[in-house]
């Protein structure tokens, strides 16, 4: 997630800042031969491609920040998220395509070059390849999932990302329901939020506060960066050169960079990028045709949906925008998810002090196309404060379904309950959103997913 500030760096730039003061801060970028010796390559297409990856490094994190923000622990070594960044050739739109860590992906044959070893190609989840052979492995190893060719290569760290949001003030987020990962100990009542460098961070590394995982996630993600390229671009950093190079420091001072990409290739996009905004960038994820995809000595994993997804890419490649002016629908629009809700069955009960709630979700729910009981018991509790949903692990794709209908519920397994799901309400339920089932036969679009930086935005800032 910490490649999320990198791509400010490019927004920024377009400041037109002076090439001294770039250069200046450009010095202390430390480099990589990311494309040392790289060959069979993909071709070329149209416009720039950088891969943005964000490390676990917590090297230059305080004690009381790792307590504070639940930073413990040994870091893996891996790319905790990747994104590509693709730049129009006239300069004028970025598309930020987030590629899933737990995607299926074959890294490819390789010698090591200081022991000479030849390592046969096998199949790994695409963030285990900066393990095995850094930033080159992992570029050649997107290049051949996506066969796009990726131009430069950025990394960054949780020290610039939460440096770079405390140097901006703080970024305003919006949710509509509560977001609580006890992993992280991001806690956020439904409403708008000014998150400084800390909590912006576990807001971002939230993994367990929906059923949607990292898929979750990384719409999370999409959502702070759109939400920091309006801070950005609205509260006058690019004309200041004195802020600009502030938070650029921020960003830079934990970065690392292909060795091509230096000052004048910074100022060059920057200049041309002067018009960039909201409405200017796109964000998109790779279209998933089989979660939990079983691989032996892997574990299990996203499969792409490869039609879906070269649709995508190709439309990178010929460089073509993601999203097309469309009308928008009228109503809530149906959250996708694995299991069909008309199969999966649904007892509710009350965990409120509230008499008619259970009522009203297993009404909800109904509408929703879930196979309800529709006889609603009372729990044995009334102080519930957050909907519970208790399940048999051998129905947790149902689950996960089922939860996604419930915005900021809770998931508990509970080995040997059956077939038949139990929510409880809590003082926090509301409403049940539509969902449905994604189909393998869908029609893959280029578009499919994409939505403009306005769109994943608080209401009101654009």
């Amino acid at each position: 997630m910490r490649a999320v500030t990198t791509l400010s760096v490019v927004v920024l730039a377009s400041a037109g800042i002076g090439h001294a003061v770039v250069s200046s801060l450009d010095a202390g970028i430390a480099r990589v031969d990311a494309f040392k010796d790289m060959k069979n390559r993909p071709r070329a297409g149209h416009g720039t491609n950088v891969l943005l990856v964000g490390t676990d490094g917590r090297d230059k994190i305080s004690e009381e920040e790792r307590r504070a923000f639940r930073l413990g622990g040994q870091p893996c070594h891996c790319t905790d998220t990747m994104m590509i960044v693709h730049i129009s050739a006239d300069r004028e739109r970025a598309s930020v395509i987030s590629l899933p860590r737990d995607s299926y992906a074959e890294v490819p044959e390789r010698v090591d070059p200081a022991t000479g070893r030849r390592h046969p190609a096998h199949a790994v989840k695409l963030n285990a390849a900066y393990a095995e052979g850094g930033p080159q492995l992992t570029i050649a190893t997107v290049e051949g999932l996506t066969h796009l060719k990726i131009d430069h290569y950025l990394e960054v760290d949780f020290t610039s990302f939460m440096r770079t949001v405390d140097v901006l003030g703080g970024v305003r987020i919006c949710t509509p329901a509560p977001l609580k990962d006890s992993y992280t100990g991001l806690d956020l009542s439904p409403g708008t939020h000014l998150l400084k460098g800390g909590q912006a961070l576990q807001y971002v590394r939230a993994r367990h506060v929906d059923a949607a995982s990292d898929l979750g996630r990384m719409k999370r993600q999409q959502r702070f960066l759109a939400a920091l390229i309006e801070r950005a671009t609205s509260s006058g950093v690019l004309l200041n050169p004195i802020r600009f190079r502030d938070v650029t420091r921020a960003v830079l001072g934990s970065v690392r960079a292909d060795k091509g990409f230096g000052t004048d290739e910074l100022l060059d996009l920057g200049r041309a990028m002067r018009n960039f905004s909201l409405s200017s960038s796109e964000f998109a994820t790779v279209p998933i045709g089989q979660m939990d995809f079983p691989v032996k000595g892997v574990g299990s994993t996203l499969k792409w949906d490869q039609a879906a997804a070269a649709g995508l890419f190709a439309s990178l490649r010929d460089d073509r925008p993601l999203t097309v002016d469309r009308p928008r629908p009228r109503g809530p629009v149906a959250v996708p998810v694995e299991v069909d809700p008309r199969r999966i069955r649904v007892q509710v009960e009350n965990g409120t002090a509230t008499q008619g709630v259970a009522k009203r979700l297993d009404a909800a729910l109904g509408t929703a196309g879930f196979a309800v009981t529709h006889r609603p018991t009372t729990a044995a509790v009334h102080d519930v404060r957050r909907t519970l949903i208790s399940y048999d692990p051998r129905w947790d794709r149902s689950a996960r379904s089922l939860a996604a209908a419930l915005p900021g519920s809770e998931l508990r397994a509970v080995p040997g309950q059956g077939q038949t799901l139990r929510v409880t309400t809590g003082a926090d339920f509301q409403d049940a959103r539509k969902v449905r089932r994604v189909k393998a036969e869908d029609p893959a679009r280029p578009d499919q997913g994409a939505v403009r930086g306005t769109d994943v935005v608080c209401p009101g800032t654009v």
